[in-house]
């Protein structure tokens, strides 16, 4: 056992002033992040948090979604005893700075353990509990991941099943450790097989004072490896070193103020980034009180129809949250909730509608800040600041210490070396020191990077008169449902298999709730035929994870095609948005009794937009309500529509 004697702990992040404007993190930026910044791993970020913050509550996990009920509260200096404990199993385990720690857990204090004992111990490995078993084995030799630690319930996702079955599937696997679910029994699990371990009875037998492996983490050391590129394609792995983690821990502390007097819930899953990173890292490099909402987070039901009530118990200052889950907390009541603590409500992951931001301002009082993350730089990128209103669709400042480019796009759609001037579109490019250290296989490497080393995003926008970034659209394809980052390559293939099927393409439509619902279009053999039910179960059956199933497939007589031959998606996500907001004015028609040719006509305007044109003579009396309604609901959609009386 080494002697090494641990380093004194040093103060935990914080705010050096408010950030609200460009030149306050141009003030920041005077002092050089060499001397702004000396903490090295995440390792160290809780060694120093647990010495500043003992026994105040870091992270509250929710039985279930009654105010009511007891939570299950750990402190700082609990939750670094249980790091170092996981750490001290993970390095008796045989894991070290260059092996892999897969997770599979859903919300739960454990999976706090798993994610900073497998960083102070090797590289930990989140995996999505929804793939599918082919999947998460690709990933995990991919990653060569030594141990598993895994929930010992079905309840959630089928996990432990699951981990069961992936142990002999992957080869550098030699250890399954069993989390057990709160409140369990002990010794309710029964006999567990060989290869397979009880991971808090082995966790409790290790010292939780230190590390014993006595390894100095440097900043360059690989801390995880998350999965990106979308969770329906190929394995492809990002590392992200402790450097980039830690730096993105103290930028969002520095641009949001958050401090020990702030509480908040974090909902987003623990296999992603905007989990892992800037909602719980950050928040516990400062002091923050951490909320977990039940094993299923945000998923269940009943947190989300007692949201309201929760707030007024636990008093979070904080709210974040995707906007599919902003849309469902909209439709949720105050019914007198008092939820006068929430000081901040910030979203990201996907485009939020300025309907839903103006909605959300009008019902709660409430401004939905917006951020930008891509697991390529350790989940943040821009954030709008407390204190700063931006239209929707601004996402805010550069972190301190990075650089921001807007660059024209190529003939091809790739980031040229062209800069664009002060509120012109193009291709939002990166580096910052929280880039993340490129991928797994250097083959993916390709064309995350331009030529002199920036990250090509693949996000259009273009900065305003104040600096702030504001997002416009996506050069990729990728289709967004709910922040899933859906390839549709993996649809057309599945879809491409069927014997009459000659061309076809998936696109997003839009959709209120999910911002995108996958879609496919396609073409049949001349002399073919195929029912489009036929064709959606045929490729519903060859698509692994839910989020990707097509809602729908749509045979059309031809594709539409670019001069150079290539099938014009813009076109097909038009039809697309055309066809649901056919689907809504028939819906208000029919509420308003109006048949006929007095029902509105839905008409394409370019390939972003429509126009919806309501005949007054035809409509009578109703051509006011049926604007309004119609205006309401398709300004719901993200898709440019027009309501207009003629």
């Amino acid at each position: 056992m080494s002697s090494r004697i641990e380093p004194r702990a040093a103060a935990p992040f914080s705010a050096s002033f408010p950030i609200r404007s460009l030149d306050d993190i141009r003030r920041l930026e005077a002092t050089p992040l060499a001397d702004a910044l000396t903490v090295r791993s995440t390792y160290e970020i809780f060694r120093n948090a647990g010495a500043a913050f003992g026994d105040k509550t870091a992270l509250t996990f929710l039985r279930s979604g009654d105010p009511a009920d007891e939570p299950i509260r750990w402190s700082y200096a609990q939750l670094l005893a249980g790091i170092h404990q996981t750490a001290n199993l993970l390095h008796r385990l045989g894991v070290g700075p260059d092996d892999a720690v897969a997770v599979l857990l859903p919300g739960c204090l454990d999976y706090h353990l798993a994610l900073w004992g497998g960083e102070a111990a090797g590289i930990v490995q989140p995996l999505n509990p929804l793939l599918t078993d082919d999947k998460l084995v690709a990933l995990m030799t991919a990653g060569r991941a030594k141990v598993l630690i895994a929930y010992g319930s079905d309840a959630d996702s089928g996990m432990w099943a699951k981990a069961m079955r992936l142990r002999g599937q992957v080869p550098t696997l030699t250890t399954l450790l069993r989390v057990a679910p709160h409140d369990e029994a002990p010794g309710s699990a029964g006999e567990l097989p060989a290869g397979v371990a009880d991971f808090g009875a082995l966790r409790a037998a290790e010292p939780d004072d230190r590390l014993v492996s006595g390894r100095d983490i440097a900043p360059g050391d690989i801390a995880a490896y998350f999965h990106t590129g979308g969770t329906t394609g190929a394995p492809k792995l990002a590392r992200h070193s402790h450097g980039a983690q830690v730096f993105t821990a103290w930028a969002s502390v520095n641009m949001t103020g958050q401090g020990p007097n702030d509480t908040s819930i974090n909902g987003y899953p623990l296999f992603h980034v905007a989990g892992v990173l800037p909602a719980s890292l950050a928040s516990l490099s400062a002091g923050v009180e951490v909320i977990i909402p039940t094993t299923t987070l945000l998923r269940n039901k009943q947190v989300l129809a007692n949201y309201w009530r929760l707030v007024e118990t636990y008093r979070p200052t904080s709210l974040s949250a995707v906007p599919t889950v902003l849309a469902a907390l909209a439709n949720v009541p105050l019914d007198g909730a008092d939820i006068s603590s929430i000081n901040y409500c910030r979203t990201g992951a996907a485009v939020l509608a300025p309907e839903l931001a103006a909605r959300f301002e009008r019902l709660f009082g409430l401004h939905v800040h917006e951020s930008l993350g891509m697991t390529e730089m350790a989940g943040i990128s821009t954030i709008t600041p407390p204190g700063v209103v931006g239209p929707a669709g601004c996402v805010g400042f550069r972190l301190p210490y990075s650089q921001l480019r807007i660059v024209a796009l190529d003939e091809h759609g790739n980031a040229s070396e062209r800069d664009l001037p002060v509120g012109e579109q193009g291709m939002v490019l990166f580096k910052s020191p929280n880039l993340f250290s490129g991928f797994v296989d250097p083959a993916d490497n390709a064309k995350a990077f331009t030529a002199d080393g920036w990250l090509a995003t693949g996000d259009l926008g273009w900065l305003d008169a104040e600096g702030r970034l504001n997002l416009s659209g996506r050069s990729k394809d990728l289709i967004i449902r709910s922040g899933h980052n859906i390839d549709p390559k993996v649809i057309e293939d599945a879809l491409g298999a069927h014997p009459s099927v000659q061309l076809c393409a998936a696109v997003g439509a839009p959709d209120a709730y999910a911002g995108e619902l996958p879609v496919v279009f396609a073409t049949l053999i001349p002399g073919a035929s195929a029912s489009e039910s036929e064709l959606l179960d045929f490729t519903a059956a060859r698509v692994d994870e839910a989020p990707a199933k097509p809602r729908s497939v749509i045979v059309i007589e031809t594709m539409p095609m670019t001069n150079v031959g290539k099938i014009y998606k813009p076109e097909l996500r038009a039809m697309a948005a055309r066809k649901v907001a056919t689907a809504m004015v028939d819906e208000a028609c029919a509420a308003l009794g109006i048949a006929g040719p007095a029902r509105p006509q839905v008409q394409a305007d370019g390939d972003s937009a429509l126009r919806v044109l309501i005949d007054a003579a035809a409509t009578g009396t109703q051509a006011e309500s049926l604007r309004q309604q119609l205006h309401d609901a398709l300004g719901r959609l993200p898709f440019k529509t027009q309501v207009l009386l003629k």
